[in-house]
């Protein structure tokens, strides 16, 4: 914990922070955790070193893609679910090569800045299989003709081209400055707001327009009945900055 932001490391350093069952253990611990803790406001996602934020399943294991193919659900996947339920604003911290699973740790978040050396990629045909879970998190990202060139040929693309193509919120030479300027405009914000917010653009992804409607409808009600929106109303008649209880 960093104040109120909780930061997850991939301290697998020496093998480019590949995901093994550890780490997915991990992070699906540390995200539960950060969601049933009011008082954690934001949580980032990185890796160790500058190389690599996460280079994808470990391959080195020989056990990458191997598992119980009896049961319906599997880890990462699992993750990806979890990530999509969570109310706490995750950001991606990408500080090196983003790679075939880790494209996945990246577009589960909310948000992601990058550093310029960064690139991403999606390799897993040049081993044989196909990023098949991580389309799920990352199609709504990539326009459809970009997605499927780098699915079919394998090939990176530059942390320019990830910002250009809005992958990304922000590149800098200086990762660390942008992941400090995220958060600043975000922790003085309603904890509730956020919260209840976050799972609202999450519900309506799927819904289709009228579905959608009727839901905000009855979202923007409750929002209006929090400790938070009378805050901060009553602070905005009052020239103050408001003082959040996150209710």
């Amino acid at each position: 914990m960093r104040g109120p932001v909780m930061w997850l490391t991939i301290a697998r350093e020496e093998r480019r922070n590949a995901i093994d069952a550890a780490v997915l253990a991990g992070l699906a611990d540390a995200l539960a955790r950060a969601n049933a803790d009011t008082a954690v406001r934001a949580v980032v996602i990185t890796g160790a070193g500058t190389r690599a934020f996460c280079a994808g399943a470990d391959l080195q294991s020989g056990t990458s893609f191997k598992f119980d193919y009896a049961a319906p659900y599997q880890g990462m996947a699992n993750l990806f679910r979890q990530a999509r339920q969570s109310t706490v604003p995750l950001v991606a911290r990408v500080n090196g090569a983003c790679m075939a699973g880790g494209m996945g740790l990246m577009a589960m978040c909310d948000m992601a800045v990058a550093s310029s050396q960064a690139v991403f990629g999606l390799p897993e045909v040049k081993v044989g299989v196909f990023p098949a879970q991580v389309l799920s998190v990352l199609g709504g990202l990539l326009p459809r003709r970009v997605l499927a060139e780098m699915c079919i040929t394998g090939e990176p693309i530059t942390a320019a081209q990830a910002l250009a193509l809005n992958l990304v919120n922000r590149v800098s030479d200086d990762v660390d400055e942008s992941v400090d300027w995220l958060l600043a405009r975000m922790l003085d914000k309603s904890p509730a707001a956020i919260r209840r917010g976050l799972y609202t653009m999450k519900k309506i992804e799927a819904m289709a327009f009228e579905e959608s409607m009727a839901f905000t409808e009855s979202q923007i009600g409750l929002f209006a009945l929090t400790e938070d929106a009378a805050e901060g109303q009553l602070a905005f008649r009052e020239k103050r900055k408001p003082q959040w209880s996150g209710r």
